[in-house]
């Protein structure tokens, strides 16, 4: 069995190296968790000392925002952890980490918002009710979560993450990047509304800075997929 040497220069066995990454990778997971967590609780607490000193109550496009935002960015979690954990590409996998952070962390903030509100974490009347650009219509519902299309625009199907899942190598990684540019530019019109029209401060800001980030990843993740040989997906209509 061939071997590699740790820190103090005594051979270490490949089977108990692969177990130290995999307890590293654990390790990372659980500390971008708590960290998410601690943020949220953070957020709600800035939030209580602004209600308490007579601000603005959240409206309805604080509450859709939170509640679809964070239900959006769930699934951008899931295919992100999927990337960093199988892609070969090392490009592929920062990216992937870079999306599983941020997003983990914002979910926390809207979820900690939502329990400040004392509102539930999912719409009761249908995703995107609450934009104006939707008509005021739910454009989504959790009971068709069952059906090959997407809870919100942008969001994969169940069988393209079924496909996803079943790739692997250079393959893969087109695939991703092709999902998660949609993905992003899905998100963007709930980013955009809630900046003109979230009531809470907070709110405003945070929509505001995840639509200047996910623009920029946009552009980032395009000329990757461009080097890559592969081109973006239809947008999300």
């Amino acid at each position: 069995m061939s071997q590699k040497a740790d820190e103090n220069h005594e051979p270490v066995a490949e089977g108990d190296l692969g177990t130290r990454q995999r307890w590293l990778t654990i390790t990372l997971a659980i500390c971008v968790l708590l960290a998410s967590a601690l943020l949220g609780a953070a957020g709600a607490l800035l939030l209580v000392g602004a209600e308490r000193s007579g601000e603005t109550s959240p409206n309805s496009a604080d509450v859709g925002f939170a509640q679809d935002m964070a239900r959006h960015h769930e699934q951008g979690v899931a295919m992100a952890s999927l990337a960093r954990e199988r892609s070969r590409d090392v490009d592929i996998r920062q990216l992937g980490f870079d999306i599983e952070r941020g997003q983990t962390e914002q979910m926390g903030r809207m979820r900690g918002w939502l329990g400040l509100w004392s509102q539930p974490t999912a719409p009761g009347g249908g995703h995107m009710s609450w934009m104006t650009s939707a008509g005021g219509h739910p454009r989504h519902s959790e009971s068709h979560a069952d059906t090959d299309r997407p809870i919100m625009p942008g969001m994969a199907t169940p069988s393209e993450l079924e496909r996803l899942r079943s790739m692997a190598g250079p393959e893969f990684d087109t695939f991703f990047l092709q999902l998660m540019i949609r993905h992003h530019q899905g998100g963007a019109p709930m980013m955009r509304e809630a900046v003109a029209r979230a009531a809470v401060g907070e709110t405003r800001n945070l929509a505001a800075r995840m639509l200047e980030a996910q623009t920029a990843e946009v552009d980032v993740m395009t000329r990757m997929l461009t080097e890559r040989g592969g081109a973006p997906l239809p947008p999300p209509t």
